[in-house]
């Protein structure tokens, strides 16, 4: 398939992941070539038909995975290890890894790279987030992803390669694969717990449903007019609160909300969301 006049071949990191799955199925429905770097030999049964496992680990030797995987248009690349752990030293040990793969990438040809990012970059912060507002990450994972946002617009420069840095907020949706409050509230309910303790609840954040997040992923990807950081987001801010209450009532769960059981952290904005200018380009350019 041919998107902006090419033949479109996406090399994905991270497909059998959280996100990445939901991706990978998005971009096959859009018609593209998607293939799944993995370090298995034998990994054909973790992915949907259609996709073209690679063989190759992305950090011990990206450069074979490259000759592997042969004519590359994109990578987009999803893998982060202890993504839920904010804290673990493995998100700054492995950073340089991350820059070799995105190096050998770039010696092999590829012309357009795309890379899963995070607001955790921008530290605290009141209110919108575009892709002008200065970053002050306070966990080792936000500085991690900053400084390879950083370290990645310094190894492009000058070389023809359009990149583009996807800022994600507040996920949620498979909530059995993901890590967030709503798949502690579906335990907890499934168990026959009926209180959940919660915060006053009252912070307001940008939630976006992991499926709805992967088919903006997935736009991204197919177009390079828009480029630099692109907030994957919804841009409305709403309170957890109301999310959650909302989570509990669309499920059916017999559980009730305790509020004020957990004091609200001090260091948690009252309320950061993304600006969604640049996604709502790129959707309306698809419609």
């Amino acid at each position: 398939m041919r998107q902006n006049g090419c033949v479109t071949r996406i090399l994905v990191t991270g497909a059998n992941g959280y996100i990445g799955a939901h991706v990978v199925t998005a971009l096959l429905r859009a018609g593209v070539t998607v293939l799944a770097a993995d370090r298995s030999a034998d990994a054909v049964s973790r992915y949907p038909k259609g996709v073209i496992p690679v063989e190759g680990d992305i950090f011990a030797d990206p450069e074979r995975l490259f000759e592997r995987a042969g004519e590359v248009d994109t990578v987009l690349h999803l893998a982060w290890e202890k993504g839920f752990v904010h804290n673990d030293p493995v998100h700054i040990r492995r950073l340089p890894d991350h820059l070799r793969f995105f190096e050998a990438a770039i010696s092999a040809g590829v012309t357009h790279l795309v890379a899963l990012g995070t607001m955790h970059e921008v530290g605290y912060h009141e209110g919108a987030i575009d892709e002008s507002t200065p970053t002050n990450p306070r966990s080792l994972y936000g500085i991690a992803k900053d400084a390879l946002r950083r370290s990645l617009g310094v190894v492009t420069d000058g070389k023809g390669v359009s990149v583009q840095w996807l800022r994600c907020y507040y996920i949620y949706g498979d909530d059995q694969r993901g890590n967030s409050i709503f798949g502690k509230i579906a335990a907890a309910a499934q168990a026959g717990q009926k209180e959940f303790p919660f915060t006053s609840g009252k912070n307001r954040y940008d939630f976006i449903e992991v499926g709805e997040l992967a088919e903006q992923i997935a736009a991204v990807s197919l177009q390079r007019e828009v480029t630099g950081i692109i907030n994957c987001c919804t841009g409305e801010p709403v309170s957890l609160a109301d999310e959650v209450e909302a989570y509990i009532a669309r499920h059916g769960y017999d559980i009730t909300l305790a509020y004020g059981a957990f004091p609200d952290r001090a260091y948690d904005s009252p309320g950061v969301w993304g600006d969604a200018g640049k996604i709502k380009q790129i959707l309306a350019a698809r419609s």
